[in-house]
Order: C-alpha cells, then sequence, then structure tokens
C-alpha cells in the first residue's frame, strides 16, 4: 500500500526519536518556512581582504554622506571597513621616544627589544620608526615597521623576528652588532585580548610564555576574553573593551586616523576609563556606559551605570545644567549586558533584568527591576524582533513583552546538556528578519569554539538545530539594515587570518558545495509496531531552487532499527532530481527512519509530502 506522510513541522528533541514518531528529529543547514523544510541559504564573502583575530562585535552604520562603514573589533585589532577595505584603527596605549634598543645574535632572527616598562604581553603590536641599522642584514628598513611581540620576557624586553617588507624572515650576521641609535620610538597597540576564556588566577592564565616559569597570574582587561561593544555616535564610532578601556574614533579625521580614548578628548570632563558595555541611548542621544567607574575613582563598579551630557561625549560631570549622571543598580553583583530597545533598555545582571527608561530632568533615567531568576548567557545573547526580546539563559530560552516568560524550547534538553558553560560568554544571538528567525551559536561541551546553533522562527514556533562545520563559524552577526545581506564574521580554524561574509546568499558555501540534511524520528507500522515493514518505493514530493550545478539531487535514505534502542542502519538510498517519479528501494525494519540530504552545488530544495509503498513483512 501507499502511504503519505507529512511530518509535524520543526526538530523535536525533547523525548526518544521514537516517542517523537511523526515529526523530525535531526537536521542540519535546514530550516522550515511555512511548515516545511529547506536548506537555508549561502554564503560568500563580503570582500577579499581579510582581518586578523577572532571578532565578537560588528556594527554598522550610514553617514550623513550615505558613506556605509562597519566596526570589527577582534581579539588582536580594532578595524572600522569602509568599502572593501579593514581600516585599523586600535587605539596607541603608549608611545616611547627616544627609548628603544635591539640586540640581535648571528645567526638568528630573533631581535630582543628593551624598553623600559614597555607594558606589554605577548601577542601586542608595535611599530618602530626613527632607527638605524644594526650594521649588517638588520637595516633600518626592517626595524622601522610594525610587529608582533613573539614573546615578553621582562617588564623592561620582549622578543620580535626579524623581517624584511615583504614579510620574510631576515637573519642577522656577525656585523649586526648595533642598537639602533638613540632616536628610536614605538607606538604600542592597546594589549591583545584572549581568544578563549579564561577564569580565576594561576597557572595557565594569560598566554604562553608570559612571565616566569611557575608564577600565577591575574586575569584583567588584558587577558580576558576579548569583547567589544560598540555604536555609532552621530557619524563617529564609540567602543568599549569588557572590563577595559573605551574609545572614540572621529570619522572627520580619516581612516588613518586611530580610536582615542573618551579622557583623550579635548575638553573631556570626567569621562569612565573603563566599562563593561557602551551604548548611545536612542531619542535622548546620551552615551551610557554600563558597569562603570564612578567620578574620583579608577575602579570599575560592575553594577555602576554612568551616562554622558545629552548629545556631548565629552561632558561626564553632572551639574545642575546638563544631564550627565549614573546610578547603582540595586540588585546582583554585575552587570552581563544591556540592549536598547523601541521604549527602554534593558539591563541583564548575574541574578537578574532591569528596566532604564529615559524620565528627564531631575532624573534623567528611571531604573526598574523587572524580575529577579534568569539572566543572560552572554553579554550578547539578547536579540530584538517581532516588538519582543528574545534572551538565553543558563538553562533555558526566555521572551520579554513587558513582562518575561519562559519560550517553550522543543531542543531544550539537546541543547542544554551539552554547551560548554566555560566558554558561554562566545555565545551569540542573532536576527534573520527576512525569514523571521532568530539564532543562537553556542558551543558543545567538547568544543572550546561556537560549532552548533539553534534557530527559533517567531512566527511559526519552530526550532531547527545544526553545526557550523567548516567555514560556516560565525561569531558574530549583523542584519541587513543599510546593507545589501545579513553580514557575519567567520573565523578560520587555527588561523588568525578571518573574512566577513555575506549571508543569505545563493545556496552554497562560498563556492563550495553545501552539505545539508533532515532526518524524520523513529516510525512503524500500526498498530504500534507489531510486524515488521517492507519499504519498496518512494514517490516524492519536493521543489527544487536554482539548480545551477550538475549534481541537482536529493539523497533520500531508509534507516531501521528492530528495537528503540538499537544504532539504526542506512537500508536503502536513492538519488531523487527534479525528473524523478518513483524511486525504488528496498528496505525490512520494524521502526524506519527517513533522511533527507544534499551535498551537491549550486541548488536548494524545499520538500513536500512523501509516499511510501510498504507492506507488513511478519513478525520476529
Amino acid at each position: 500500500m501507499l502511504k503519505k506522510y507529512d511530518f509535524r513541522p520543526g526538530i523535536v528533541r525533547e523525548g526518544t526519536s521514537y516517542s517523537e514518531e511523526g515529526g523530525f528529529f535531526n537536521a542540519d543547514k535546514v530550516r522550515f518556512r511555512s511548515g516545511r523544510p529547506e536548506k537555508i541559504g549561502g554564503w560568500e564573502k563580503n570582500t577579499l581582504n581579510s582581518f586578523e583575530g577572532t571578532c565578537r562585535s560588528l556594527h554598522s552604520y550610514r553617514d550623513q554622506g550615505q558613506t556605509d562603514y562597519i566596526g570589527v573589533g577582534t581579539h588582536l585589532k580594532y578595524y572600522v571597513k569602509k568599502g572593501d577595505d579593514f581600516n585599523n584603527i586600535t587605539p596607541i596605549r603608549k608611545t616611547s621616544t627616544n627609548s628603544i634598543t635591539f640586540a640581535a645574535t648571528n645567526g638568528s632572527s630573533t631581535v630582543v627589544v628593551t624598553d623600559s616598562s614597555h607594558g606589554a604581553v605577548t601577542g601586542d603590536t608595535v611599530t618602530f620608526a626613527q632607527a638605524v641599522s644594526l650594521g649588517g642584514n638588520v637595516t633600518a628598513d626592517v626595524l622601522n615597521q610594525e610587529y608582533t611581540i613573539d614573546k615578553a620576557l621582562t617588564a623592561n624586553t620582549y622578543e620580535i623576528t626579524a623581517k624584511d617588507t615583504s614579510g620574510s624572515t631576515v637573519t642577522a650576521n656577525a656585523s649586526d652588532t648595533g642598537n639602533g641609535g638613540s632616536g628610536v620610538d614605538g607606538n604600542y597597540e592597546i594589549n591583545v585580548g584572549l581568544d578563549n576564556y579564561v577564569k580565576g588566577t594561576g597557572w595557565g592564565v594569560s598566554t604562553w610564555g608570559a612571565g616566569t616559569w611557575g608564577s600565577s597570574s591575574t586575569l584583567s582587561d588584558t587577558n580576558q576574553l576579548r569583547l567589544w561593544s560598540q555604536d555609532n555616535f552621530g557619524d563617529d564610532l564609540i567602543s568599549c573593551i569588557r572590563g577595559g578601556g573605551i574609545f572614540y574614533w572621529d570619522e572627520s579625521a580619516g581612516v588613518t586616523q586611530r580610536a582615542v580614548a573618551f579622557s583623550d578628548l579635548a575638553g573631556a570632563s570626567n569621562p569612565p576609563t573603563d566599562a563593561l558595555q557602551i551604548m548611545v541611548s536612542d531619542i535622548d542621544r546620551h552615551i551610557i556606559c554600563f558597569g562603570a567607574n564612578a567620578i574620583g575613582s579608577s575602579t570599575l563598579d560592575p553594577l555602576f551605570v554612568r551616562w554622558s551630557d545629552q548629545e556631548s561625549s565629552i561632558d561626564w560631570t553632572p551639574t545642575s545644567t546638563n544631564t550627565a549622571g549614573g546610578t547603582r543598580l540595586s540588585s546582583g553583583s554585575t552587570i552581563i549586558g544591556a540592549l536598547r530597545t523601541r521604549q527602554e533598555i534593558l539591563i541583564w545582571t548575574d541574578n537578574g533584568l532591569h528596566s532604564m527608561q529615559y524620565s528627564g530632568a531631575p532624573f534623567i533615567f528611571s531604573f526598574s527591576e523587572i524580575m529577579q531568576g534568569p539572566s543572560m548567557i552572554s553579554p550578547n545573547a539578547a536579540i530584538n524582533a517581532d516588538n519582543k526580546v528574545f534572551f538565553m539563559d543558563r538553562g533555558s530560552f526566555y521572551v520579554y513583552a513587558g513582562t518575561v516568560r519562559t519560550l517553550p524550547c522543543a531542543v531544550q534538553d539537546y541543547i542544554f546538556a551539552d554547551i560548554n558553560l566555560g566558554q558561554s560568554f562566545k555565545i551569540y544571538g542573532l536576527s534573520n528578519v527576512d525569514h523571521n528567525e532568530i539564532m543562537w551559536f553556542y558551543p558543545s561541551a567538547d568544543s572550546m569554539e561556537l560549532n552548533r546553533y539553534v534557530i527559533y522562527n517567531y512566527l511559526e514556533n519552530t526550532w531547527s538545530i545544526g553545526t557550523t562545520d567548516g567555514d560556516f563559524i560565525r561569531t558574530a552577526w549583523i542584519e541587513a539594515n543599510s546593507l545589501d545581506f545579513p553580514v557575519a564574521a567567520g573565523k578560520t580554524d587555527g588561523s588568525n587570518t578571518n573574512y566577513l561574509y555575506n549571508q543569505e546568499v545563493g545556496n552554497d558555501a562560498d563556492g563550495s558545495a553545501m552539505t545539508a540534511f533532515i532526518e524524520t524520528s523513529d516510525f512503524d507500522l500500526e498498530p504500534d509496531g507489531e510486524h515488521f515493514m517492507f519499504v519498496s518505493k518512494i514517490i516524492p514530493d519536493l521543489k527544487f531552487r536554482g539548480q545551477t550545478g550538475t549534481d541537482n539531487t536529493l539523497n533520500v535514505s531508509v534507516k531501521g532499527v528492530d528495537f528503540p534502542l538499537d544504532t539504526p542502519t542506512t537500508l536503502s538510498t536513492s538519488a531523487i532530481d527534479s525528473t524523478t517519479q518513483q524511486a525504488f528501494i528496498r528496505a525490512r525494519t520494524r521502526q524506519a527512519i527517513l533522511r533527507f540530504e544534499s551535498t551537491g552545488l549550486g541548488y536548494g530544495w524545499r520538500l513536500g509530502s512523501f509516499r511510501l509503498e510498504m507492506r507488513q513483512d511478519g513478525k520476529k
């Protein structure tokens, strides 16, 4: 007999595969739209130019002259992208003048640099100028360029690897006995951050080779997981290192101009020096720092909220004639993150949620505690969508629309039973507006990076899951807004060379084939699987899109188990294309699973209702 199968939309994994009969149980690179599963959209590089480091923050805006900018914050650098170019505007931490010397060793490419109280850590960037030749291969051109510090030896010395202007290693000879002269200058970028979260103090904290053997290290803004927050203040960019400095980039000065600390702005009056997050309020136009040092203190208070005078980046001193101010939240021990909405700013602490609303003089902003309990798993785990705010905690999903309620999740146990909470601050939430979706990228228990994702379709109330294998690792994401497509930051395993990608473009993975599949839950013959089934034919119902490749097929496999705890075995596979009317298969089993998978280039697909020809095939 022929039997039609219309499986319930969405991935459901709260029970076993057999208990969820009639639905879908597993998927990768598949979303649900109008109740039907389909392959997700593809991606391609936004530009062939790359940037250094892992990016965990993106911000796009268009200035008054209609120029598009993207702020890119990585654990090594801070860039502003204009056109196809990533312009390094990383702030300069220290400038040394006439105080640097070099020492080379014959036959070695390692150069020891001496600079008293340099403050650098391994991986930092320094640019030298005004050096003269050491006398041999290590010439002035070799020295007077940008270097990455290979190893911080002491408070006064560090090592670099000599290179020529093309980047090739240079080996010193016996004539390299000089010290570079007495007029060497050096510009040090702010200290690099960590690419992985490390908690606490002790052996193994910070980078390999930093400090003396056996000595402990203390986490600070220089060796924490590097998380940036950023926003535009008119045409200019403001940025903040979580737990570190706050910076300002003046667009009118051009992309060759570095961002500077707020305290270095002309006329600055008591700006915060450190914060956890920075933001510009929407209508009233205040710059707000969440978790900041109070006036007169150099110590960051993780619950203190400060704001500038209205429309000012420099005036942070509260007076009777301005709107600058600050307040300390009433509960919690630290601010996790904040999110701007249409009517208020939401602030998550480690034990609850607060609301911040503009009220005008005399208090400027009013604060109220919305709830205690659920928080946010990472500073980037909350998303605006559908006039609501969705956020992920350490064990559940929530939605806020005036009040907070738990968001029922059909894959909750699958996610939270296998998640690396030690790297949870990397988790990134995003909105994919054109598909009515919210996504969270998260690390599984055995991964240090964001190797999985979960999708929630808020209009259809369906969930899907997947992995970020290959070049689909995404560490930050921005919606299209003024751009043509959503743009995401990718990460290449084992490399600090990374790219931005346009998402939802075509059907492929940056020119390569994308593997996508979906599997049903177990199903059997009525009643209750008493009899084995023999499947002999499948009549497909699907739609292909694109079809620019040569292998436009969907592989349909029948898997089988005799008992629920057995490991499924693939019994038969058929390749189906747009002309296939029926596919003949041979599969005998008590419980069957259907798997639909594509591995070809240049096409997408969408499933309809499949029919199977099957018959009873005895007992066992």
